[in-house]
């Protein structure tokens, strides 16, 4: 994990916006957006990568990240990365292609996301989640 003043902001923020929420697995959330993080070799996308699902899983806006001081080029690739449910998913995975640093995270976060070894029995649900992620990852991937 890179540590720089604004890598350690957004790690207090993650781990304060996650308290208390588990993944699939039963794990407290918080581990996602970390390793997700450890994944990055710079500041931009180290910190991108922490928050990557502070504003679509907790009650923090862009707004309130702005306020808080992070950086445009920060608040830009979170908002591409915050699904808006009334988008279509393959829709919002190709408006990610074009964000350096969306995309790189996008692909650590789906990578993460499809290792079904996270989870104690994967289900159908789960067998067709990585299935999704696995035609996301294709996408992202084709533009490289």
């Amino acid at each position: 994990m890179l540590y720089t003043d604004l890598t350690k902001k957004a790690m207090r923020l993650c781990f304060a916006a996650h308290a208390g929420q588990l993944d699939k697995g039963g794990v407290p959330y918080v581990f996602h957006p970390f390793h997700v993080a450890e994944q990055k070799e710079d500041e931009l996308s180290t910190v991108v990568a922490l928050l990557h699902d502070v504003v679509e899983d907790t009650d923090y806006t862009l707004e309130d990240l702005a306020r808080m001081g992070f950086p445009e080029w920060a608040l830009s690739a979170l908002k591409l990365l915050t699904h808006d449910k009334r988008v279509p998913y393959l829709d919002y995975v190709a408006a990610i292609r074009h964000d350096p640093i969306a995309r790189a995270v996008k692909l650590a976060d789906l990578r993460h996301n499809s290792d079904l070894s996270r989870l104690t029995d994967p289900d159908a649900s789960a067998l067709a989640r990585v299935e999704k992620y696995r035609r996301a990852i294709a996408l992202l991937e084709a533009e490289a």
